[in-house]
Order: C-alpha cells, then structure tokens, then sequence
C-alpha cells in the first residue's frame, strides 16, 4: 500500500498521475452531473447544488429551466415564487434571493452573459470558488482551479494527497501536484469514484483500482472484512 510519510514533492506528484492515470481508465468520459444546456442553466444549477445532490437538482430543473430561460426571466422573478420553486433543494430562501441577485448583476455588468473569470464569477452572489471553478471548467473548458465538494474533500485526504480540512486550502495542495490541464477532470474523476466505489460510510477498498496508490486502504480494506 501507498505510503504518506517522508514523501516529498516529487513522489507525490508521481503517485498523484498515477491515481488521475487509473481514474482515467475507469471513468474515460468525467464530467458534472448536473444537466445544463448553456452557462446559465450550469450557474443556477451549481448554485442551488449547495447542500443538496446533483439527483435533487436535475430533478427540480427540469421545470425550472421551462419556466425561466432567461436571465432576465430570473431577475424579474418574484423572490416567493421562485423560493417555491427551487423548494426542495433546501435553503431555498437564500438560494432564491442570491440567485435574482445574481442574474440582476449579469444584466448589469456583463451584459446577461456568465463571466469567464475567476475574479468576476466570485463577486456574483451565491457564487464562490467552487460554484466559479464548476462553471469555468464545464461551460467554458478553462483550468481555473479544482472543484472540492464533499466526495473531492474526502478522498483527497484518505488518497493522502492532502492533509488539510478546509475546501480552500485543499484545492491548494491539489493545484501543487495535479498539471493544470487536469485540474477540472480530476475533480469529476474523484466525484464519480466517489459514488461508486469510495463512498462515505462503506469504501468498497477490496474493489479499488487505487487501493496500492492509497495510504488509507489497508486500514479500510481490514474495516471492511470485520463488517
């Protein structure tokens, strides 16, 4: 099994390719899950997959996406209504105000268009590094920085890539050792592994394709023969 300790930067680099190499293999088309068919319908959906599951989102805007398919249909929606709409994606009231906020401030400043910059897309409101890095790399193609929701956080740090808590300061470490160029597929590579097969409460380590890159199996793989 991998090992984290006394690994310099080099190595880490080295067994960080290794890692995006195997992923690679098993999920040869990464990408987000959630459905969109311009950089708006991408922006809302990223923001309202805050706290909720990209199943939840699709779900919800599927008649969404009918009912506004503007910007300047979100800028003129009535915050009550839209609360309801966007209702089952949790915190509603808050995504429902940040996004008519947000697409006033599109009309505003960039002329109804989703900005292609980090700098702008941060300043909208309900958008931050995440929600910026998920629009850039799936609407536009550009490697601003890697994505860290829960399932890139988690694995992140069981692969040993990172010993960081925080999204901001592991997307920093993962910037170091992952080429730029894969910065947005690793994120969706690790996102999907995720899912499938190093889940939360049951990592399926006897089935890994990473189990000898990983520091962690070992440990987990004697976790999971005792269950």
């Amino acid at each position: 099994m991998a090992s984290q300790k006394n690994e310099n930067p080099q190595q880490l680099k080295a067994r960080a390719a290794v890692i995006v190499r195997r992923l690679r293999k098993q999920f040869p088309n990464p990408k987000t899950a959630l459905h969109f068919s311009n950089p708006l319908q991408l922006l809302i959906g990223t923001i309202l997959s805050a706290q909720c599951t990209d199943k939840q989102v699709n779900i919800v805007t599927k008649d969404l996406f009918k009912k506004y398919k503007t910007v300047e249909d979100y800028a003129r929606a009535k915050q009550p209504e839209l609360e309801q709409d966007v209702r089952s994606t949790g915190f509603y009231k808050h995504k429902a105000k940040n996004i008519i906020a947000c697409c006033r401030m599109l009309i505003e400043q960039h002329g109804g268009k989703v900005p292609k910059t980090m700098e702008e897309l941060i300043q909208l409101p309900g958008v931050g590094r995440k929600t910026a890095n998920c629009v850039l790399g799936a609407a536009y193609n550009i490697n601003e920085g890697v994505v860290v929701d829960t399932h890139v956080l988690r694995l992140s740090q069981r692969l040993g890539l990172t010993r960081n808590e925080t999204p901001e300061k592991i997307e920093q470490d993962l910037m170091q050792i992952i080429p730029r160029p894969d910065w947005y597929d690793f994120a969706n590579l690790l996102i999907e592994h995720g899912r499938e097969v190093c889940n939360a409460r049951k990592p399926n380590c006897p089935a890994c394709s990473l189990k000898e890159s990983c520091p962690s199996a070992e440990k987990l793989i004697m976790k999971f023969w005792r269950e």
